[in-house]
């Protein structure tokens, strides 16, 4: 049974992670919908939450139905760390997450995120720091290292939690991989079996299917995986990959109703949390991930993304369920 804190997972919870500009309250509601354990917010900004921000305070939006839930902040600074934290706790989620993997540079720059990771006595400081400010169980989600050089996680693993982080989260990449190549997961695996670590172990990185996670449940021993690309517009990952541990049969793919309902939801979501005209441009990246490998569907996603008026898009999701249940089979590839 995997624990955070109070926090019951079960056996192998299977997480949803932090993706900037995707795991908005919208995206989460349908990833829960569909299995998802543990959902993490997009990553916020410690200055901008100090600053007050209305990006970041948003971002700070979260719902009972979501639970558990866990808030994540990247920083490069011990006292904003701290003071985030502390707004972190006004708004009641069952953790707090600290982005010590986001790769981009202009994250990066500020010593933040993945940059932390040049400095692993500043990692272990601005961990402390929060740990410290907060009554909420800390977790960590970070990288193998910076480069091919400093692959530092086992000892990363082992100081986190000396000063207090109840779980980490470790993505098979360093930051100069970015997302190329393929995950490691043999030192994510070092990190699980190291007498000293205590604490949940979860694995990320390259899980895309219910084969490939009970493989590497099997054979890297980590205590759930969080799962991220895979998730957009097929959320059905979750429900896919747990029904595939518990039987060993793979479920059927989701059929084209089943598409349309969730991406229905998703724009619905998305008007309701952030006004008409944002949340119908906010849609747009979402449509060609829940209709990939339909045929003949290049033309209801263009009409998807050019369309302003919501009663289209409505008439567009309909004129989709129309043509693959009366005129065409979809092949899906």
């Amino acid at each position: 049974m995997a624990r955070i804190g109070n926090i019951e997972l079960g056996d192998f919870p299977l997480l949803l992670a932090p993706m900037e500009d995707v795991s908005d309250p919208p995206f989460r509601a349908v990833c829960k919908e569909h299995g998802a354990d543990l959902m993490y917010t997009e990553f916020i900004s410690s200055e901008g939450l100090i600053r007050d921000a209305m990006k970041s305070r948003k971002k700070l939006d979260i719902f009972d139905y979501e639970k558990p839930i866990g808030i994540q902040i990247f920083g490069g600074d011990e006292e904003a760390m701290a003071l985030a934290a502390k707004i972190v706790d006004t708004t009641n989620p069952d953790l707090l997450d600290i982005n010590f993997g986001c790769p981009v540079k202009k994250v990066v720059c500020k010593g933040a995120g993945a940059g932390v990771l040049k400095d692993i006595e500043l990692m272990v400081r601005l961990t402390k720091a929060v740990v410290n400010a907060t009554k909420l169980p800390v977790t960590v989600k970070t990288r193998l290292g910076w480069d091919d050089n400093t692959k530092n996680i086992e000892q990363v693993a082992e100081r986190l939690q000396d000063v207090g982080i109840q779980a980490l989260t470790v993505h098979g990449r360093t930051r100069v991989q970015m997302y190329k190549g393929d995950a490691d997961w043999r030192l994510i695996a070092k990190v699980k079996e190291n007498p000293r670590i205590q604490i949940p172990i979860f694995g990320n990185g390259d899980i895309d299917s219910p084969e490939k996670a009970l493989e590497y449940k099997n054979r890297y021993g980590v205590d759930g995986i969080m799962i991220g690309r895979a998730a957009i517009g097929y959320p059905w990952i979750f429900r896919e990959i747990k029904h595939y541990l518990k039987t060993g049969e793979l479920m059927d793919a989701p059929t084209v109703a089943e598409r349309l309902d969730a991406c229905r939801k998703h724009f619905y979501k998305s008007l309701q949390w952030k006004g008409e005209i944002v949340g119908m441009l906010e849609m747009r990246p979402h449509y060609a991930s829940y209709l990939k490998g339909l045929s003949h569907v290049k033309e209801f996603r263009t009409r998807l993304v050019s369309t302003q008026s919501v009663a289209e898009i409505e008439n567009i999701f309909n004129d989709v369920h129309e043509f693959y249940a009366n005129d065409l089979v979809p092949v899906l590839s």
